[in-house]
């Protein structure tokens, strides 16, 4: 009776033993997201204060300026020994600082998380500088989108998360972190679809282009919008100017999509738009991923036949946006990424 007793104990206590682990399993999981750190340097500040709200955590806790000199000043004042830490961060220039300023930023704040013993870094990084010079088109030139993957692997990064790199090849710069590139177009589509589209044309502004703006076109079949597609073909003299312009297709009466990457100069956007709107084009739409606008690209582009040019916000601004330009947060697909990341789900439908 007593040995019946004894073994009735032990294997009460045995299920409570494992009713208290599963329900701290529970907790753990239930918790998760909470563990996770996201840091932010001064390139995007706003956009990452929506992803930490996107996440329902707190904006992490870091100091990141400059001396008197200029050099850059980092001190991250959370504990984040043995956390996921996500940093983020667009190389790209901004309203007081540079390219280079913030590729600086980013380096210095995965090197300082990799001191104070996290456990796993990810630069999550939405605009990748220097991704135009992904190969060598002359003698003695660096292939600078291989340099700046190399410099963030050796200063610590385990994983890195992109939004739309102007080359899909850039993710293979990369030896041994796992490079997530995810795609704004579908963020594009739903509010393209609010716009009443007839006779939908899409439209790649180059060649480089056709792969992207098919994969735009059908999204936007898949959302029950019939489309076809068309190609600018232009000739460059140098870098930066455009010559000769010429359509292969027809945009007689259609609503038109011009789909790129970027938009640098809006040279480019404004010509191509002129000439759509030449061949019988309805409306023109323009979706930019990437916001670059250098030097007077917003004051063309608002002078510009463009009826809306829409952009997501990875880079910030560095003006107030015409009349005519549309801004689309992203906020919610990196929430979404690091959220997926942090549980150990599958991010692969985020790249459709």
């Amino acid at each position: 009776m007593k040995k019946i007793n004894c073994l009735l104990m032990i294997g009460l206590l045995l299920i409570g033993s494992v009713t208290f682990v599963h329900s701290s399993m529970e907790s753990t999981c239930s918790s998760n997201i909470h563990e996770a750190v996201l840091l932010s340097g001064n390139s995007n500040p706003s956009l990452a204060q929506e992803v930490a709200d996107y996440l329902g955590i707190p904006l992490g806790d870091a100091l990141v300026g400059k001396f008197n000199d200029g050099e850059i000043q980092i001190s991250i004042q959370n504990n984040i020994r043995n956390k996921n830490v996500f940093i983020l961060q667009s190389n790209c220039p901004s309203k007081d600082q540079s390219i280079n300023d913030n590729i600086m930023e980013l380096f210095l704040l995965v090197r300082t998380a990799k001191r104070a013993s996290a456990n796993n870094i990810t630069a999550v990084i939405p605009y990748y500088g220097y991704a135009r010079q992904d190969r060598k088109t002359s003698g003695r030139v660096p292939i600078s989108a291989a340099d700046v993957a190399l410099m963030l692997e050796v200063a610590g990064v385990d994983r890195v998360i992109t939004v739309d790199l102007h080359c899909g090849q850039i993710q293979g710069f990369f030896r041994d972190a796992p490079v997530d590139n995810l795609y704004a177009s579908f963020m594009f589509i739903s509010y393209l679809t609010s716009k009443d589209l007839q006779n939908v044309v899409v439209v790649s502004p180059d060649a480089g282009g056709v792969e992207r703006t098919k994969k735009f076109m059908d999204n936007l079949i898949k959302q029950g919008v019939p489309a076809e597609m068309a190609l600018i073909s232009k000739q460059r003299p140098k870098a930066g100017v455009v010559g000769s312009m010429n359509l292969i297709g027809s945009v007689t009466g259609a609503d038109v999509i011009l789909v790129d990457d970027m938009c640098d100069t809006g040279g480019t956007l404004v010509k191509a738009a002129e000439l759509l709107k030449s061949l019988g084009a309805n409306r023109v739409f323009a979706v930019i991923t990437h916001p670059v606008f250098s030097g007077n690209a917003l004051e063309k582009i608002s002078n510009s036949v463009i009826d809306e040019m829409i952009i997501s916000d990875t880079i910030p601004l560095r003006e107030e946006a015409p009349s005519n330009v549309k801004i689309i947060s992203i906020a919610s697909l990196l929430g979404e990424s690091i959220r997926r990341i942090q549980l150990g789900e599958s991010i692969s439908e985020l790249f459709q």
